[in-house]
Formats: structure tokens, C-alpha cells, sequence
């Protein structure tokens, strides 16, 4: 009489080693997806912030580059900056018209870059109130204030002047006369970046 050969299952030890073992692996492969998920989306982010911080610095660009020169306004103000804010007057070209004026003003203010421009003007005591409008904040005929980038923390701007690069808002003099500045250095500061970005600039008024 032959015996049957018993066939051997899993003990309940065996079952409980296993399923703790795939419980470790499936925590470990979820803190793992976990992670490249959480570094994707700041990386996500960090661009986008990256982006607006370039689109900002290409808007400047093109204002410094048609800086208006103080001889073009009798030797007024053309230029104005402190660190949280920076205020030109740049030239206007429309297809079919005469050159014209503009303000321009960047401010830094509750976390936001804003950006606005005055309406265009060949006159010169015109322009004489829109760049005190401009300077003071205060309602004028202007475009509708344009946000360039939100998060922001800081700004600060230098303008190269007299071979030195300076903060003052005073322009220095040479022989009594003002001297119009090289360039301008402008840097932002985002809640995204973990280091401020900096643009050079050249002013195309000198």
C-alpha cells in the first residue's frame, strides 16, 4: 500500500513574513514616487518663475535701449532709481508718426513688479507732469498698470556711472553738470529662486 505524499502549503508565519515585506517595499517605492513628484512640481515652478523674471528683464531691456538722452529733453531728468523702484523717460516710435515721449515706471510693491507707461507726448511740459505723476504715484493718462512678476521680494537697482558702479539716486556731476549713466544692473528677488537674478543693461540714451 503505497502512501499519498502530503502536500505542503504556506504557514501562517510564512504568510506574514511576505506580506510584511511587500508592505516595506510598497512604502518605499511610494516615498520614492513621493519624492520625484514633490521635485518636479518645484521644478515646475522654479521655471515658471525663472520664465516671468526673463520676460520682466526683456521688457527693461527694450526701455533702456530707447532711453530718451537729456539733451532730447533740455536737459531734464531723464533717469530716476532707488531699490524699489526705477523710472525713465524713452522714446516712442509708431509707424506713420512722429517720434514721441514716454514715462515709464517700474515699482516694486506688495510682492508684485509693476510695470506703467504714460501716455505718448511731443510736449515737453506735458511730460514735465507725467513724470511727476509718474514719480509720485499719483492717477494719471496712462496705460492700465501692467504685473510683470508676483512672489517678488526684493529689488534692487545700480547704474554704472563715472567708471563705478552706484545706488545713490543722485546722478554724479562732472564740472557741475550731471552725467547721464552707461548702464543699469537690476536684480529680483523671488520666493522661488534661491538666489537673486541679475540683468545688465545698457541705457541707449548715453
Amino acid at each position: 500500500m503505497r502512501l499519498q505524499k502530503r502536500r505542503r502549503g504556506f504557514t501562517l508565519v510564512e504568510l506574514l513574513v511576505a506580506i510584511s515585506i511587500l508592505a516595506i517595499l510598497a512604502v518605499l517605492g511610494w516615498r520614492g514616487l513621493d519624492g520625484i513628484v514633490r521635485a518636479r512640481i518645484a521644478l515646475t515652478q522654479q521655471m515658471e518663475v525663472t520664465r516671468g523674471m526673463q520676460l520682466a528683464f526683456a521688457q527693461m531691456q527694450s526701455d533702456c535701449e530707447h532711453l530718451a538722452p537729456r539733451s532730447l529733453l533740455g536737459n531734464r531728468v531723464n533717469l530716476l532709481w532707488d531699490d524699489d523702484r526705477l523710472t525713465m523717460v524713452r522714446k516712442v516710435y509708431n509707424e506713420n508718426e512722429p517720434t514721441q515721449l514716454v514715462v515709464v515706471s517700474y515699482r516694486a510693491v506688495n510682492g508684485a513688479l509693476v510695470r506703467r507707461e504714460s501716455r505718448g507726448t511731443r510736449d515737453l511740459a506735458q511730460l514735465d507732469a507725467l513724470w511727476q505723476a509718474a514719480a509720485s504715484d499719483a492717477p494719471s493718462e496712462s496705460a492700465a498698470p501692467v504685473t510683470l512678476q508676483t512672489g517678488l521680494t526684493a529689488m534692487g537697482i545700480q547704474v554704472w556711472q563715472a567708471n563705478a558702479w552706484r545706488k545713490e539716486a543722485t546722478p554724479a556731476t562732472e564740472g557741475g553738470q550731471p552725467l547721464e549713466p552707461d548702464g543699469i544692473q537690476v536684480s529680483l528677488t523671488s520666493q522661488g529662486l534661491a538666489a537673486p537674478m541679475v540683468k545688465a543693461l545698457l541705457l541707449g540714451g548715453t
